[in-house]
């Protein structure tokens, strides 16, 4: 069932680049599709374990004008049953805004809508609203952005926090080394709000990518700054060893390594 609903969320984008290709006002040059395929150590999301420490494989694919306008679809395998993070599964992920670069500054603009979208889970759906601004310099970018999700649903079913909404703020900064197929990137966030692990926290990762033709090959350290305290204090664990261990594995510093093919 849930192979399916990736196959078709994958459909809709591509039937949306077949039509507007072949549309008399959008010539063919106009739209640029990409996509991707990965395997991964583990999913990571702001920090946090989404597949129980484990394995997964991801895909995407983008449709995008020469406009600015883009519609992407990305989906993950994920945890189910056995995590404290149950997704159900699998998550399939459909996002949609507009970027433009400044021409001569280097300055790049996103902004757009986000849908999470849990087919196992459904009680967890929910939308974010995002922005960034990035500004090259030389081989390096910097980046810092925000997401938004205003109150809806899925907060009802969130226990660590009574907040009804949540924003995530980050920072990035990253580049390749000139003249060579390694790039390096960074980042730090804060979530404040409805998704507080235990407290508003700080996620964080650091690595090293290689590029080899149509596939990347990816190593980072990826953690957040939650400690067992937080989790005994957050979770009102009462100083249960099984209690605290089971919420603190899913957001302790890890290695996360990945393949990806570009296509």
């Amino acid at each position: 069932m849930n192979f399916r609903i990736v196959c078709a969320a994958a459909a809709v984008a591509l039937s949306f680049a077949s039509e507007a290709a072949l549309a008399d006002d959008a010539p063919a040059s106009d739209i640029t599709i990409t996509g991707s395929a990965a395997i991964v150590s583990q999913y990571r999301f702001r920090g946090l374990a989404q597949s129980d420490n484990k394995p997964v494989v991801q895909g995407a694919i983008t449709v995008a004008h020469k406009s600015g306008f883009y519609i992407s679809t990305w989906g993950s395998s994920a945890s189910a049953g056995a995590s404290p993070i149950n997704i159900g599964g699998t998550e399939i992920d459909v996002y949609g805004g507009y970027t433009h670069t400044f021409s001569g500054s280097g300055v790049t603009i996103d902004g757009g809508g986000y849908g999470y979208i849990y087919p196992g889970a459904p009680n967890g759906n929910y939308y974010e609203l995002y922005g960034s601004l990035a500004k090259a310099f030389g081989p390096a970018t910097a980046k810092v952005g925000v997401y938004y999700a205003p109150s809806q649903r899925v907060f009802n079913f969130n226990f660590t926090s009574p907040t009804h909404h949540n924003a995530y703020v980050y920072g990035e900064l990253g580049g390749s080394i000139p003249n060579t197929p390694i790039s390096i990137h960074t980042h730090l966030g804060h979530t404040g709000g409805g998704f507080d692990w235990g407290k508003p926290y700080l996620d964080y990762s650091a690595g090293v990518s290689y590029k080899y033709k149509a596939l990347t090959f990816d190593m980072s350290i990826v953690g957040t700054n939650v400690s067992k305290t937080d989790i005994n204090n957050g979770f009102g664990c009462g100083g249960s060893a099984v209690c605290i261990d089971s919420f603190h594995r899913m957001s302790k510093t890890v290695g996360v390594g990945s393949v990806t093919a570009s296509f």
